[in-house]
């Protein structure tokens, strides 16, 4: 059975030669894969199909696209032939050649003149298979030009939404309801995803796998953009709708390639006080309760992994405290079938002991015990249990207190999902193997002997590694114009490090192609999110970013300036919505910290000035003149809350044009210095502190850590986002203050120690009115209402 494929204007026919053997599906997969290989314009599918199994010839010949369909034997062709509509289908090949080329026409139809002489040219008697042949070839050219007219190289064939602006602008949820989205299938096909490298969760979202990697390898990387913001304010800066609204305007306005990689949100502050984080007005990613919500369950997955961590310590501790170093180690190696058994996990804790044995009746009482008792310290443990809710009353609870656990009783606490190592390690891992590693590197908690114990040690890794084998697949979605967007990942900013997938970020810069652009964004101000994106992201991906981007408001700046605090529900002081250029100037002082800020590694910075409509023009004039003066390469102001792309094409020049400026980036600290002295350079450089102080638990740690062999990894400050200090009502630029570490947590898997810094909870707690009072579903559209 032959499939036959003729490639570009060169006519490069390829043979597909399927055994008799070959089932219905494995042709169809076959034809797929020719639909969707670009450099081939035309195929047949040879009948009759000789194969051992019942095929449905119909079904297999209307597989093949009708764009390459050069034999005309598609539905589509067909029906197209039959009303005359010949402007780009294809008549079939060999009634085609016989009108064109035969002297005689030999038709048994069984109708008397159903084909008149008229159409008939008459040249030389060709052979019938020639004829055919020929035609097909002709078609193959046609197919190809068709192909070349309507692709340029290297861009993408993309449809666009087109955005109906309303004024005033509608609340996000009614804006997103009025667009309906691509059908994501169609959308990966416009993106340069092959069909069998997309999962699809319905409609609207899908995963895609991660062979594409190795399938785009040789393909060049476009460019790489990081969007980060000033100090953060209630007021907000629209950091996530600049993202969107930035890839709308590269993408539907200025028709160049571009994907936006964002971050999955937490149910925390979904819940809690700052609503969804889908972007706003006319730039958002949509469906917004999707993404929102649950996704494709990457949060869920890390919850069940992280507790079932928790869950493993504290029952391998109660089983060694209440058994025999015997009676355990037949537990832990029982017999099956008559005999004992090792599992592979076992094997490699073996080898870790330095016990080269696979024999289980071959360990001297010794090697039992070393490889039975991992004899952690209570005290020492550092894993916690996580919910992905903000619930400050879990922030320190007793554990153990049923009579079942025969007294055994140890403090705890919860975090939040989102700042589970887990969490860190979906987010920096290059591949399954990868995350294997690092999930089977996690140290949870310290030997009495002072020995780090792994997850490895636990026997959990490979579990961990299963429940997180659909997770570490990045999420396709879109935007309200129609422009791809990857949400992957979701560690906090303050408590994580705040950024989405490598893998997410890796796999779109190579979809987009050289001259098309990749758009991530950093969590909270550039002091913690960008910093982090540059000293922890951009070590462990090899990626260097070629523009940042930094988000500024005038009210935002006011604030920083000394304006006046803001009450929930309360309209805003006279000060934010009336020109006041000096309470502005005074601001920009956080502005110009945060510029310098990036520009420490190396890298042109753009200024997007998000407007509101309480802006003047002399008020965004004088924030782009400052801005300008402190360094940037750009400052834009952009209005896309309420016009989508249009009003972000001057970012989106802007930041073009700085991609192509010299940049030399360069990594804040090096990793061989002592762990306080890297501590002590992002106090100092990004903060603007005077000095660290490390507290006895924190002093403990570093001695800890160095000896235990992790001094040499990056460091992930978890500090208050909300000023450049460590205590939040600071706001523009504190000096003269000394930064407090009270302890540091080592995330050896995702790879990097995390110094606490003040009093930083790790799990946020509930406001008085939280965003879940105006959150409701109706139960006859299943539509979400509420804030979002």
């Amino acid at each position: 059975m032959k499939l036959k494929a003729a490639a570009e204007i060169g006519i490069n026919a390829t043979h597909m030669r399927l055994p008799k053997t070959a089932t219905e599906e494995e042709i169809l997969h076959s034809i797929t894969e020719v639909n969707e290989n670009s450099s081939v314009h035309g195929l047949i599918v040879q009948l009759p199909l000789d194969s051992i199994h019942k095929i449905d010839t119909e079904k297999v010949t209307n597989a093949v696209a009708p764009e390459k369909d050069v034999d005309g034997l598609t539905s589509i062709n067909a029906g197209k032939l039959s009303r005359g509509d010949l402007g780009d289908c294809f008549i079939p090949c060999t009634p085609n050649g016989c009108m064109d080329k035969a002297d005689i026409l030999v038709v048994g139809i069984g109708k008397a003149e159903m084909v008149k002489g008229e159409p008939l040219s008459c040249y030389e008697i060709t052979l019938y298979q020639n004829i055919t042949l020929n035609v097909c070839v002709q078609n193959t050219v046609l197919s190809a030009k068709r192909f070349l007219e309507t692709h340029q190289p290297g861009k993408w064939n993309i449809s666009y939404t087109k955005l109906n602006l309303q004024k005033p602008v509608p609340s996000d949820i009614v804006i997103s309801r009025s667009c309906v989205p691509k059908p994501v299938d169609r959308l990966a096909k416009e993106v340069g995803l092959l069909s069998d490298e997309v999962e699809l969760y319905g409609k609207t979202k899908a995963k895609v796998q991660l062979n594409i990697v190795k399938r785009l390898q040789a393909q060049p990387d476009g460019k790489y953009v990081v969007v980060t913001g000033i100090t953060p304010t209630p007021l907000g800066e629209g950091k996530s709708t600049t993202t969107i609204g930035l890839v709308q305007a590269l993408g539907a306005h200025m028709k160049l390639n571009v994907f936006a990689c964002v971050r999955q949100p937490s149910q925390g502050p979904t819940f809690g006080i700052k609503g969804g984080a889908a972007g706003g007005g006319y730039s958002q990613v949509i469906p917004m309760e999707e993404f929102n919500l649950h996704l494709t369950g990457d949060i869920h997955a890390i919850t069940a992994a992280n507790n079932l961590v928790a869950a493993a310590i504290d029952a391998r501790m109660f089983h060694e405290s209440t058994q025999s170093d015997k009676a355990l180690y037949n537990r832990l190696v029982p017999l099956s079938g008559g005999q004992r058994k090792f599992s592979p996990i076992q094997l490699n804790r073996l080898k870790k002991l330095g016990i080269e044995k696979t024999d289980p009746s071959a360990l001297t009482e010794e090697e039992i015990t070393r490889f039975a008792r991992l004899d952690m310290d209570p005290s020492s443990v550092t894993w916690q249990r996580v919910l992905d809710t903000n619930d400050r009353f879990l922030r320190k609870i007793t554990i153990g207190q049923s009579p079942t656990e025969k007294g055994y009783t140890r403090e705890a606490q919860f975090d939040i999902t989102v700042a589970s190592e887990i969490m860190a390690v979906l987010a920096l891992t290059s591949s399954l193997e990868d995350m294997r590693q690092r999930l089977a590197k996690m140290v949870v908690a310290t030997s009495r002997n002072g020995e780090p114990i792994t997850t490895e040690d636990l026997g959990v890794s490979g579990a961990l590694t299963v429940l997180m084998k659909d997770a570490i697949k990045p999420n396709l979605m879109q935007t309200l114009e129609g422009t791809p967007v990857f949400v992957h990942a979701g560690p906090f900013a303050n408590i994580a490090h705040g950024n989405s997938s490598i893998l997410a970020d890796k796999i779109a810069l190579k979809l987009v192609g050289p001259e098309g652009f990749v758009v991530t964004e950093a969590g909270f101000g550039a002091d913690i999110g960008m910093e982090k994106f540059f000293n922890i992201k951009c070590r462990y991906s090899g990626l260097r970013p070629h523009v940042v981007v930094l988000v500024a408001t005038v009210r935002a700046l006011k604030m920083h300036g000394g304006g006046p605090t803001v009450t929930a529900g309360m309209p805003l002081p006279k000060e934010y919505v009336e020109e006041n250029l000096e309470l502005l100037e005074n601001g920009c002082s956080n502005m110009r910290k945060q510029i310098e800020n990036a520009k420490h590694f190396g890298v042109p910075v753009v200024v997007a000035v998000n407007g509101f409509k309480t802006d003047t023009e002399a008020e965004l004039d004088l924030v782009c003149r400052m801005a300008k003066a402190a360094g940037a390469f750009d400052a834009v102001r952009c209005s896309h809350w309420a016009e989508g792309g249009a009003g972000a094409v001057a970012l989106g020049q802007a930041v073009q044009r700085a991609s192509e400026a010299p940049s030399n980036f360069k990594f804040l600290y090096d990793l061989e210095l002592p762990i306080a002295d890297k501590i002590r350079i992002i106090a100092q450089k990004i903060y603007g502190a005077d000095d660290i102080e490390l507290l006895p638990e924190a002093q403990h740690k570093v001695e800890l850590y160095t000896k235990q062999g992790f001094g040499g990894l990056p460091i992930c400050m978890a500090k208050t986002h909300l000023s450049l200090s460590h205590e939040a009502d600071k706001k523009g630029v504190p000096t003269g203050f000394i930064l407090p570490i009270r302890d540091i947590r080592a995330s050896v898997g995702a790879g990097f120690l995390f110094p606490l810094v003040g009093t930083m909870p790790t799990i946020p707690g509930l406001p008085t009115r939280p965003c879940f009072y105006d959150i409701d579903l109706d139960p006859e559209t299943e539509q979400v209402n509420g804030l979002f």
